[in-house]
């Protein structure tokens, strides 16, 4: 198995670039075509010369074939898509934590990008920016009225180019420009800390290359502070997936050796696997193992795992394994519902095709996808509940969306009630001033499920949703 993930490349589980996937990477060519429907065929091809031909104004011929190529492959699911150049190189980005910006996270605040935290070492970081900054303009261009994606792709360019943004810093009440020169980021998606004597929590925000060994580093200085830890909360809410053999490490790292992760089941021969908790199903290079420095009480410190409904993918293929060896407590909400693989093969040296190429099951066999996790123990975003949760997009919801193999789905009306309130709430609450619709921050004392996952390691009392309804599938049991 380890030879084979040398030989496929990567392989991923997760949303890069806005796009819910889990990915294997190939570079070898299919060894055969299946026959092709000549008919059909010729008819794109007069399609193709009558549109060349008879359109009111020329057309590129490179982009009518891009198109039809992207209309062929977004028609099969929600998941599957052709890469042009563009979109091909920010998968990548996506996937490896590396991409050329000033190195901040950012969110929205009143139609401006407010500076969630500058990544430490980052051009931002040394520029002096702060959390709660404000970004006013991104050179000449007016911040308010853009989307966070627009401000970002503003924001990233080549190396070594010069960005000016104007910063309006709330608690010195002042307006300033910084100009940062971009280089090559490398994001964090691991943070943690000792919350209290004998209590860690640890973020996974996305499963990417440099994950497996942030985690190793953190848990090591996690210890080094608290040698004697009672409990682990692994926060894998909003986690939209990422690399599957950084998925495995992670579940390796608190499984007993050889039990089974996760497996996959496809049409292809490559597509049948079981992952397991062993180093020949993650390692990255023969004869290193990225787990072997973590401290043996890793394996049965309590662990309690937190998951919402943006928790995805390679995120729910953790929690599954974890939640189905009973060596985690689940708890949250029912995660999104992701899965399914996709194959990313190269089609030229700068564009490439993600088609979905199996299921993965938890390892009791069971399908999450269209369906998702439901967490052992259900618990509200706040202590008033979860009212938007029910306007969050499921995989359920996707259009064309592939089931999970395992019967028919159930489109439960008390959902779709429950969505009807949340608007309705929603509406209300817009009207309320921006400071008194802020989330309290993951990791804080003020983050609630947190504090209930807390409460579940220490024995004591947890305040269970009242409110939520699970997802469900009418669906009879795989044969195995």
């Amino acid at each position: 198995m380890g030879q084979k993930l040398k030989t496929t490349g990567w392989v991923a589980a997760g949303v890069v670039a806005g796009v819910l996937t889990t990915v294997s990477l190939q570079t070898v060519a299919r060894g055969s075509l299946a026959p092709l429907p000549l008919e059909e065929l010729q008819q794109l091809a007069a399609v193709f010369g009558m549109v060349k031909s008879d359109y009111v104004e020329p057309v590129d011929e490179k982009k009518l074939i891009s198109d039809a190529i992207s209309g062929m492959v977004s028609g099969l699911d929600p998941h599957s898509q052709y890469f042009d150049k563009k979109s091909f190189k920010e998968f990548k980005e996506g996937t490896s934590g590396r991409f050329v910006g000033v190195g901040i996270e950012i969110s929205q605040e009143d139609g401006l990008i407010k500076v969630v935290s500058p990544i430490e070492g980052s051009p931002a970081f040394r520029a002096g920016l702060k959390p709660n900054d404000l970004i006013t303009k991104i050179d000449d261009t007016a911040v308010r009225g853009l989307s966070l994606n627009e401000a970002v792709k503003r924001m990233r360019g080549e190396a070594n180019t010069k960005v000016l943004l104007t910063i309006f810093r709330k608690d010195e009440n002042r307006t300033f420009p910084v100009t940062i020169t971009r280089e090559e980021i490398r994001t964090q998606s691991v943070r943690g800390k000792v919350i209290e004597p004998g209590y860690a929590w640890i973020r996974l925000s996305q499963f990417q290359e440099r994950t497996v060994d942030d985690f190793v580093k953190k848990v090591d200085e996690i210890y080094k502070q608290d040698p004697n830890l009672k409990g682990i909360v692994l926060d894998l809410r909003n986690d939209p997936g990422g690399l599957l053999d950084a998925a495995v490490a992670i579940s390796a790292a608190f499984l007993p050796q050889n039990v089974t992760v996760v497996s996959t089941d496809g049409q292809l021969a490559e597509s049948k696997s079981i992952y397991k908790a062993a180093p020949e199903f993650y390692q990255r290079r023969a004869g290193s193992d990225p787990l072997r420095s973590l401290p043996a009480a890793l394996k049965t410190v309590p662990l309690v795992v937190l998951v919402n409904e943006g928790s995805a993918s390679a995120s729910e293929i953790v929690a599954g394994a974890l939640q189905d060896h009973k060596r985690a407590t689940v708890m949250g909400s029912q995660t999104f519902g992701k899965g399914s693989v996709q194959t990313v093969r190269p089609l030229g040296p700068d564009t490439g095709l993600k088609i979905t190429t199996a299921r993965y099951y938890t390892p009791s066999g069971t399908s999450i996808q269209a369906k998702g996790i439901v967490p052992n123990v259900l618990v509200d975003e706040s202590a008033e509940g979860s009212p938007f949760a029910a306007l969050r997009m499921r995989e359920a919801d996707l259009d064309k969306h592939l089931n999970s193999g395992q019967g028919p789905e159930d489109k439960s009306p008390e959902r779709e009630k429950a969505r009807d309130e949340a608007r309705k709430r929603l509406e209300e609450e817009a009207k309320k001033p921006p400071q008194d619709r802020k989330v309290p921050e993951f990791g804080s004392d003020k983050d609630f499920p947190l504090m209930q996952a807390l409460n579940q390691l220490k024995g004591q009392a947890v305040v269970v949703s009242k409110t939520q309804t699970i997802v469900e599938n009418k669906e009879e049991k795989k044969e195995n």
